[in-house]
């Protein structure tokens, strides 16, 4: 039996740990905060709950796998979100987007006229193409340079896949309309990146979110955590909270532990889910090379959210976006020489018709994200100057009546979450939610790999292969186990390495 460390009880590193039980190994899980869960949190308050992660499930056939590879099935329900999302433009427009694939391109039609319903199913047809040139073979596999490079043999992949354009280059050769554009590069935010720099094979996520549907877990996502941690200790996992890993232990070439307040916990293979680059530049110092591409890969934007408990309830979409007018000055301010929070911001919200989430049913709860530019007192925005955040939600309520919508006659209480607040909850550096940008055609190589350069060390997780958000960090977990093997084989014995 191999002795197994994971550092953080984030998503990945829970299913990391569930999968890596289930092949007979010894796992400990190292969690510094009190609480398990990392980006998937939970906050409540006079009767409300708020996910304070992330709000929308896709591809949940890859919970129902999860779950069957460490025991058999969850009690964890799953249901469809119908409509999948409403989106308000800055011209009043609203385009309302069905569960069904099937019926998107007539929503389209209603919504923005009917060649605009028809650049959408070309675009579809095309990022089908894409998913399968980059779903099995390279987002649920190690990263692989022959995998990569198969893409570009055939000329017609190639032409798919099209490394030399971004998502924004797509959208403009593939839509007349303006409004389809700006929902096309909202899809590079799922990435916590600019689209006029983000790799138009990334445009791939809308498929996903099209082909397999919105889904939502009654009760909140954040059962999916609770779920698991039960299914870890059922396997015999051992998690521990409060313990902060201050090193990856490492001699004769390979690790053989962490450190926990002067303590060393044994371990032959080690699986961190914290942030690569807090990994590589505290943990366990990367080789030069890897640690200068890390420190020159920009971050991924953060979200500033607000959390709202209204009074009264009124009908709508679970999922509802509000376009600005200018939506490259929301990329200009993230991401340009001088970060400052977006004046004129896109404003997303999660309001659920959930009971299990409000006091009464004359009260509802919503999640108001925006993003933001990450969290960097010496450099960018200080999201802890005094009065930054109070005077920051008050532009956003302010933002939301400009767009139709103003919450404040029924407002009860705000509870904010700014980018300062995520780095401290969650260890992201700057409360960047995606680790590092995935911009330039190389960005998928960029993005550090599964395996690490030191024997026994492998990564997990949203910053790691291959990327943020539910689904792929689900994947990365399935990657380590595979990279590691079953307890008493020579994959496992030797952390992976050969």
């Amino acid at each position: 039996m191999s002795r197994v460390v994971v550092i953080g009880a984030g998503l990945g590193g829970l299913a990391a740990a569930a999968r890596l039980a289930a092949l007979g190994h010894q796992v400990t899980v190292c969690e510094a905060a009190g609480t398990v869960g990392g980006k998937l949190g939970v906050v409540q308050r006079d009767g409300f709950t708020f996910d304070t992660g992330p709000s929308l499930l896709t591809m949940p056939d890859l919970l129902t796998e999860l779950f069957s590879a460490t025991g058999g099935p969850s009690d964890l329900p799953v249901e469809r979100v119908d409509p999948a999302c409403a989106y308000r433009f800055a011209d009043g427009t609203e385009l309302t987007l069905p569960h069904d694939p099937a019926a998107v391109q007539t929503a389209i039609d209603d919504a923005l006229g009917r060649e605009a319903g028809e650049s959408w199913r070309r675009l579809h047809g095309r990022a089908r193409r894409l998913w399968e040139l980059v779903g099995e073979p390279v987002l649920r596999q190690p990263i692989s340079l022959p995998a990569l490079a198969r893409m570009s043999v055939r000329p017609a992949d190639l032409k798919a896949v099209a490394p030399w354009r971004t998502i924004d280059g797509l959208g403009r050769a593939a839509f007349a309309d303006p409004r389809l554009r700006m929902w096309l590069n909202r899809y590079a935010t799922y990435s916590g990146s600019d689209p006029r720099r983000t790799p138009s094979v990334l445009a791939v996520t809308s498929f996903v979110e099209q082909e397999f549907g919105a889904w939502y877990v009654p009760g909140g996502l954040r059962r999916i955590i609770e779920t698991l941690a039960r299914r870890c200790a059922e396997l015999g996992v051992e998690i521990r909270t409060d313990c902060r890993v201050d090193a990856v232990v490492t001699g004769g070439g390979r690790v053989y532990g962490v450190r926990s307040g002067g303590t060393t916990v044994p371990a032959d293979v080690v699986v961190s889910d914290a942030d690569a680059g807090v990994l590589y530049e505290t943990l366990a110092p990367a080789p030069a090379r890897l640690a200068r591409r890390l420190r020159r890969t920009p971050r991924s934007m953060a979200g500033f959210v607000m959390m709202l408990g209204l009074s009264g309830r009124e009908p709508g979409a679970a999922h509802r976006i509000f376009f600005p007018a200018d939506y490259d000055a929301e990329f200009d301010a993230i991401f340009g020489r001088r970060p400052a929070p977006v004046a004129d911001p896109t404003v997303y919200v999660h309001a659920p018709d959930d009971p299990a989430l409000r006091p009464d049913d004359d009260t509802e709860g919503w999640f108001v994200l925006v993003n933001a530019p990450a969290h960097d007192p010496r450099g960018g925005v200080d999201w802890d100057a005094p009065g930054l955040a109070e005077r920051y939600a008050e532009r956003i309520l302010d933002v939301l009546a400009e767009r139709g919508v103003n919450v404040r006659p029924r407002l009860r209480f705000s509870e904010v979450i700014t980018p300062a607040d995520l780095e401290r909850r969650t260890g992201a550096p700057g409360g960047a939610i995606y680790g590092t940008a995935s911009h330039g055609p190389r960005a998928a190589l960029r993005r550090p790999a599964n395996r690490s350069p030191i024997p026994g060390l492998f990564l997990v997780g949203g910053s790691a292969h291959p990327g943020g958000g539910i689904p792929l960090v689900l994947m990365s977990a399935e990657i380590v186990a595979g990279l590691i093997g079953p307890a008493g084989t020579t994959r496992a014995s030797t952390g992976g390495f050969r």
